[in-house]
């Protein structure tokens, strides 16, 4: 005699659907699991007639043993875990992210095999409490599976070496690269100061000549002090200079991210978030912190020696390669790739449809 209740249950026979069950054995038809049951048992199916030609009912198996059905939620023996909505799944299925763990005590059926990929502890780690016990013919290392040291700790790394960043898909631009295209840039901003500062440079020169060459003459006796018309033409000469780096620089970096050195060496300067323009405040926040300096060069080398620093800073980011004026500006310089169009793609405006479907 069982101890269940009359009610609707799935047939153990097909999961996919579910039968009346009198407490003593099955009555009716099968109707699908996921159809709402009638109130009550099935009606009684009605005797065909003798004139009507009889078509045999298809004979449903027989429960595999005598006795109650199974509880409502569980697997039938020997089955795969079903899923939520009671199918079972295929082979090489792997569970969703959320997916509820098995039961407490639950174990794979006999000769269950792990599918392709199922993940597998580190060796020697043990599993953790109520972790299912790997059926007899769970495959091992094959001989000569390289075993860790005792007291091996895996790299702090996801892979055993670290990996060199690529924003955008694009490598990072190397340092002799960089170098090379700073010194190009240099000798253009010099060639455009000699055409404007050439006129206050000679000024400047008619200011020191007498001191130089006593100098020269003598060099034991103390020179004479530089006269102020010198000084303040030198101080000239330095805004002029850091306003033409400024007019250089800047405008082609926020258009392309390219200035003529960084073209020819074919590396360029994107944002971190993405690849459109820089656009101008971004670039002149970028140049700001380094060409800002220039004029204190007067004030015994103070500004040379701040861009030296801030140059050099790159050498100690393994990472990104950023100078100090790249992390103020959260830009960074990758190369350009053979065939890569020079030109920054453009902005999109805020409200523009994502490609998934999505806004922006």
């Amino acid at each position: 005699m069982s101890s269940l209740p009359a009610g609707w249950y799935k047939d153990p026979a097909d999961p996919s659907t579910q039968r009346w069950w009198d407490g003593e054995g099955w009555l009716g038809r099968a109707i699908p699991a996921d159809q709402t049951p009638p109130e009550g048992p099935p009606p009684a199916e009605a005797e065909p007639a003798a004139s009507e030609p009889v078509t045999p009912t298809p004979v449903t198996p027989a429960p595999p043993a005598a006795g109650p059905p199974p509880v409502p939620g569980t697997p039938a023996p020997g089955a795969p875990p079903a899923g939520p909505s009671g199918a079972v799944p295929a082979s090489g299925w792997q569970p969703p992210p959320g997916y509820p763990p098995p039961p407490p005590g639950w174990q794979p059926p006999p000769g269950w095999q792990p599918p392709p990929g199922y993940p597998m502890p580190p060796h020697g780690q043990q599993p953790p409490p109520g972790y299912p016990v790997p059926p007899p013919g769970y495959p091992v290392p094959p001989p000569g599976y390289p075993v860790p040291p005792p007291g091996w700790q895996p790299p702090p790394f996801p892979y055993p070496y670290p990996v060199q960043a690529r924003p955008h898909g694009m490598a990072l631009a190397g340092l002799g690269r960089r170098l090379v295209a700073r010194l190009v840039d240099i000798a253009a901003v010099l060639l455009l100061n000699v055409l404007v500062n050439g006129w206050l440079a000679y000024q400047w020169w008619l200011e020191v000549e007498p001191i130089f060459r006593a100098t020269m003459a003598d060099p034991f006796t103390t020179p004479e002090p530089a006269s102020v018309r010198s000084s303040y033409i030198m101080l000239t000469m330095l805004f002029v200079a850091t306003a033409l780096w400024l007019a250089y620089e800047v405008p082609a970096l926020a258009n392309s991210g390219q200035t003529l050195g960084k073209r020819l060496l074919r590396v360029k300067v994107v944002k971190l978030e993405d690849t459109t323009a820089l656009g101008f405040g971004r670039a002149f926040r970028r140049w700001g912190r380094l060409g800002m300096w220039t004029p204190f060069w007067s004030c015994y080398g103070i500004g040379f020696v701040a861009q030296l620093i801030d140059s050099g800073s790159v050498l100690f980011d393994q990472k990104l390669h950023q100078a100090l004026h790249d992390k103020s500006a959260r830009t960074v310089v990758v190369a350009v790739p053979p065939g890569h169009p020079d030109q920054a793609a453009p902005a999109a405006p805020e409200n523009a449809e994502d490609p998934t479907g999505g806004k922006r």
